[in-house]
């Protein structure tokens, strides 16, 4: 596969099915693969190789930017999924029809809409390298990265093409976001939930009410409740420590609200994604260079 996107003769697109039997947990980590995957989502990117030739072991930087399209079950590692636009899929219940796919009739179709979009691109792709089209503000860091050249595509092909990408994208970005948080950004939401109106909660009461919270893992951590010393571990962390505190005319060991402020605010809120419908044509424009 370095050798395909290296390929002086162009760029290829490559559709990459089964990537699960690739970074699944019954296979290796792939690393090699794993970097060129990870580098080639920017224009100009290389990865970097060891080669042994006879007894010599040189170093090789091979071009690694091309268009791929990754399929499989399950999750992928958290390097390539921030790469990429996401898109689940469910499988197909038996009451839901579609139009079977017969390559001998389907086929021709498929190659003449290629050779359409290809014409369009020659005439298009001058003015969308210069565009910075709008993004919508939810969108930010290495998702902007990864829609921006989508966008301006939409742009380019105008009609209702540009609000149709946005609200793909808000939706699609939103939807990873809901991932299941870890371990710990769940306790910190957990806490936030059972805290209270009070500047301050003692650890035991802390650690009861955390304990009967039925969704959550915190009565049973692996056939034990968390502890003051496991809750304590788990919060260290975010610079989180307890604290003296006086409850019921007595010092005890605690938590307070204003050490948990900062930890609450950046990995709990606000949200980082907004309503899809948010996107509207009125909202994001278009502006070229």
């Amino acid at each position: 596969m370095f050798r395909k996107v290296a390929d002086e003769d162009g760029r290829p697109t490559i559709l990459f099915d089964e990537i699960d039997t690739v970074f699944g947990p019954k296979a290796k980590d792939n690393e090699e693969i794993r970097g060129l995957l990870n580098a080639g989502h920017r224009r100009g990117a290389v990865a970097g190789r060891c080669v042994v030739r006879g007894k010599m072991v040189e170093t090789e930087e091979i071009p690694a930017y091309c268009a791929v399209a990754l399929a499989g079950l399950g999750a992928l590692p958290d390097t390539i999924l921030s790469r990429c636009v996401v898109v689940r899929m469910r499988r197909r219940a038996p009451g839901e029809l579609v139009e079977q796919f017969r390559r001998r009739i389907n086929g021709p179709e498929g190659f003449e809409l290629r050779d359409r979009l290809e014409t369009w691109a020659e005439l298009t792709v001058a003015p969308a390298v210069h565009s910075y089209p709008a993004i919508p503000p939810s969108i930010k860091d290495r998702d902007a990265d990864v829609w921006e050249p989508l966008l301006s595509v939409a742009d380019a092909a105008g009609g209702d093409w540009p609000r149709l990408a946005r609200v793909a994208a808000v939706a699609l970005v939103a939807d990873c976001k809901r991932e299941t948080p870890s371990l710990g950004v769940k306790l910190l939401a957990d806490i936030k939930e059972v805290f209270g109106d009070g500047d301050h909660l003692g650890t035991e009461a802390l650690l009861s009410r955390l304990h009967k919270l039925e969704e959550s893992p915190w009565g049973d951590l692996k056939g034990k409740p968390l502890d003051a010393r496991g809750l304590a571990r788990r919060l260290s962390p975010y610079d989180i420590k307890p604290a003296n505190i006086r409850h019921l005319g007595e010092v005890v060991k605690g938590y307070r609200r204003e050490d948990l402020h900062d930890a609450w605010q950046r990995y709990l809120g606000p949200p980082s994604y907004e309503s899809a419908t948010t996107a509207t044509p009125a909202t994001f424009q278009a502006s070229a260079a």
